[in-house]
């Protein structure tokens, strides 16, 4: 279904005499200013993601004030920032860009006072984004898009009961924002399409590769491919088919190199020779037949959860959780320069002063 049309247009129903109609979403106050004009974003919840999300709008030059109910959220914000910000060096900062430029308020109003755009990144529970969505609606400025980082949760089923539906939408990043250029956006039913527009827009000017979706679906596009893998994954752990070290092996040493280059429909279609993917899916169309997957995701009891975990930490090789992320960072970003993938100068009124 679309995200952005109301019942009775998805279902095409006449209008019935004594039942009144589904209402449309309330369209909302026209935007403070265009994207290209945003100067001060806040970030609401300061984990990995919403801390990712700091990180790389201050790395575009943006002004950003951010709040995190944890009693450490500021210290953890700050090394988290700056833990990422050699690796933003290496892509490049936008004029003006300094870890100066970020506030850390007491108040979610404080945070977004002013703000020309809204990410929060709280927790993956369902209650607590409705709450925290519906309190940013009530605080932030007229018009001023909101969005979530979900990594799951449709808009639809987040923006119940929330007055200004109408300007939220969802921004889902990938793991960490400041590194990775992807940026899903969708909205929900209540979304306006106009809401949906802007933020897109928004995420371009600020850096993002955006794939804007037509519909909504849960765990969106990347996260949907991801999970299959994942689940996979654990099943030959769980059966003793494979180890951590050759599951991470394969993929790296394997269609990982593949999909940094082109994704899995493409290369697929590869697989076809010059007959492309029609001689492709006509040669290998029976092996989806084949028992080679298991969708279903296994019971993750005790021993599937050990194995996993310790398997994780013969991976790592004595290596800290920061040695790795480091490792990460360096080596996306010799992937990005290899393919020619790095950004480039700020776009003209990017946030540059």
């Amino acid at each position: 279904m679309s995200a952005h049309r109301s019942l009775p247009d998805l279902l095409d129903l006449p209008d019935v005499p004594g039942v009144p109609p589904v209402p449309s979403p309330t369209p909302p106050a026209p935007a403070p200013c265009a994207p290209e004009d945003v100067r001060r974003v806040a970030c609401v919840g300061a984990g990995v993601i919403g801390g990712g999300w700091a990180a790389h709008f201050l790395a575009r030059g943006y002004d950003v004030t951010a709040w995190d109910p944890a009693p450490d959220a500021e210290a953890r914000l700050r090394r988290l920032v700056a833990a990422a910000w050699p690796a933003l060096e290496q892509l490049g900062l936008a004029e003006g860009a300094s870890q100066d430029r970020l506030t850390v308020t007491t108040s979610l109003e404080e945070a977004v006072a002013g703000a020309e755009f809204v990410q929060e990144s709280a927790p993956e529970k369902l209650e607590l984004k409705r709450d925290l969505l519906a309190r940013l609606d009530a605080a932030a400025p007229a018009g001023t898009v909101i969005a979530s980082s979900t990594s799951g949760y449709p808009m639809t089923d987040m923006q119940t009961g929330t007055p200004g539906a109408a300007r939220l939408v969802v921004g889902h990043p990938f793991n960490p924002p400041y590194l990775i250029p992807l940026v899903e956006v969708v909205g929900g039913e209540l979304t306006a399409p106009a809401a949906v527009e802007w933020a897109a827009r928004f995420y371009e000017v600020a850096g993002k590769s955006v794939i804007t979706m037509d519909r909504e679906v849960p765990g969106f596009i990347a996260n949907r491919l991801q999970e299959a893998l994942w689940r996979e994954a654990l099943h030959m752990v769980a059966n003793g088919e494979a180890t951590v070290r050759e599951i991470d092996a394969s993929i790296t040493e394997g269609p990982g190199l593949r999909w940094a280059v082109m994704g899995p429909m493409l290369t697929f279609a590869l697989a076809g020779g010059e007959g492309g993917m029609a001689h492709m899916l006509d040669h290998f169309g029976p092996s989806l037949k084949s028992p080679w997957t298991r969708l279903e995701a296994p019971e993750l009891d005790r021993a599937l959860y050990e194995a996993v975990v310790a398997g994780c930490d013969e991976a790592a090789a004595g290596r800290t959780i920061a040695d790795l992320v480091a490792e990460r960072d360096r080596g996306v970003i010799d992937v990005l320069r290899a393919t020619g993938r790095l950004p480039g100068a700020p776009a003209t009124g990017e946030a540059a002063r």
